[in-house]
């Protein structure tokens, strides 16, 4: 951890950086969870939306 100390001598702290990567794509399994993640997400939103337009 790098440390300085100002003219008051208050202390300032500072972290660490991580090492920076690129994101690889993702395979085509990762791709069809997704896919399927997305369903399943789009089904719980309009189940929803339907019931709040029908208790309305």
């Amino acid at each position: 951890m790098y440390t300085t100390t100002n003219e008051d001598g208050v202390l300032n702290n500072y972290p660490t950086e991580p090492q920076v990567y690129y994101a690889e794509y993702p395979a085509i399994w990762e791709q069809r969870k997704y896919v399927l993640q997305s369903m399943f997400a789009t089904l719980i939103v309009t189940t929803l939306v339907l019931v709040a337009f029908s208790v309305s």
